[in-house]
C-alpha cells in the first residue's frame, strides 16, 4: 500500500528523534542561508562533500541521510511509508521543522530532487527554493515521453537488484557514474551502493524506478535550479529540459561535464552554479 499524506502531518508530534533517524549534520555558516541537502539511491550523504565543502564559507549546510541509507537508523524503515517517494519527502519537512529551519533551499540529487518537489508542493512554506541536480520526474518510456527505459528493462533491473545486489551494485555504478577516465569515482559509487542493505535497496530501487511525478511538476511554485550534465546515462538531457518546461519560471543549467553524478565529478561547478543562482 502507498503512504498517504496525512493532512495533520505537519503538526503531529514524533515519535523519534528525527535527527537521529536521519544521521542529520549541521556545518558551515550559521549566519548564512541554510541548504538542505539530499542524497539519491544507494549513496549517503558523503556525496556531497565536494559541493559543500566550497559553500560552507558562506551557507550554512545541513545533510541527512534518507532512512535504510547510510548512517541512518535503519530500524525506522518502514516499508508501508517508503513504499512511495512522499514518505521520503514527508522526513524532509519534519527534518525542517524540528530543526527550525527558515528561508531553506533544498539541493536533491536524482531522485533526491523529486523528493524535494513533493515537499515544496506539499509544503511550499517550508522550501524556499530548490536545486534540483540531474532529476527525473520519471524513468519509463511513454508515448512522446522518453523516460530513457521501456518497462520490460527496468523490471528487468529489479529482478536483477533482487537476484544479485552487490553483483548489480558492482557492474551498474561505473555505468552511472559515467567518466571512465576517472576509475576512482566508479570505486566510489561501488561502495555507496555496497554498503547498503539489499533488502532495503531493493525496495527502494523498485519505489524510485516504478514512481511517475511528472504531474507534480506542474504543481511547483517554489523558485528552482535545474542542473544538468551534458551526458547521463540515467537522466538524459531531454529529460531535464522537460522538467524545465514544467515548472514555470525555473532555470535550466548544462554543466559540461558527463555522468549521473555530478556531485561527484564536478562538485566545484555544481557549487559555483547553486552560489551563482542563490546570489
Amino acid at each position: 500500500m502507498l503512504f498517504e499524506w496525512n493532512t495533520n502531518m505537519a503538526t503531529q508530534p514524533t515519535h523519534v528523534d528525527v535527527s537521529h533517524r536521519n544521521n542529520v549534520h549541521i556545518s558551515g555558516n550559521p549566519e548564512g542561508r541554510t541548504l538542505v541537502f539530499g542524497h539519491g539511491f544507494g549513496c549517503s550523504q558523503e556525496m556531497w562533500r565536494g559541493v559543500t565543502d566550497s559553500l560552507a564559507p558562506d551557507f550554512q549546510i545541513v545533510l541527512f541521510d534518507h532512512v535504510g541509507s547510510g548512517g541512518s537508523d535503519l530500524t525506522q524503515y518502514d516499508h508501508g511509508k517508503y513504499d512511495s517517494l512522499h514518505g521520503y519527502a514527508a522526513d524532509i519537512l519534519e527534518i525542517v521543522g524540528e530543526l527550525g529551519l527558515t528561508d531553506v533551499v533544498y539541493i536533491g540529487h536524482s531522485v533526491g530532487a523529486m523528493m524535494g518537489v513533493l515537499a515544496a508542493v506539499r509544503d511550499p512554506a517550508s522550501i524556499a527554493g530548490l536545486v534540483l541536480l540531474s532529476p527525473s520526474p520519471c524513468y519509463i518510456n511513454d508515448g512522446d515521453y522518453r523516460g530513457g527505459f521501456d518497462q520490460a528493462e527496468l523490471d528487468a533491473l529489479v529482478d536483477a537488484l533482487d537476484m544479485n545486489y552487490l553483483g548489480w551494485a558492482t557492474a551498474m555504478a561505473p555505468v552511472i557514474m559515467g567518466n571512465p577516465d576517472r576509475p576512482e569515482l566508479g570505486e566510489e559509487l561501488t561502495a555507496q551502493f555496497c554498503a547498503t542493505d539489499p533488502v532495503m535497496a531493493r525496495h527502494f530501487a523498485e519505489v524510485v524506478f516504478l514512481s511517475d511525478n511528472r504531474h507534480d511538476l506542474t504543481r511547483v511554485s517554489t523558485p528552482t535550479l535545474i542542473i544538468q550534465s551534458q551526458d547521463d546515462p540515467i537522466a538524459p538531457l531531454h529529460v531535464g529540459e522537460y522538467v524545465h518546461r514544467k515548472i514555470t519560471g525555473s532555470t535550466f543549467v548544462v554543466v559540461p561535464a558527463s555522468g549521473h553524478c555530478l556531485n561527484l565529478s564536478a562538485p566545484r561547478q555544481v557549487a559555483a552554479e547553486i552560489a551563482s543562482y542563490l546570489r
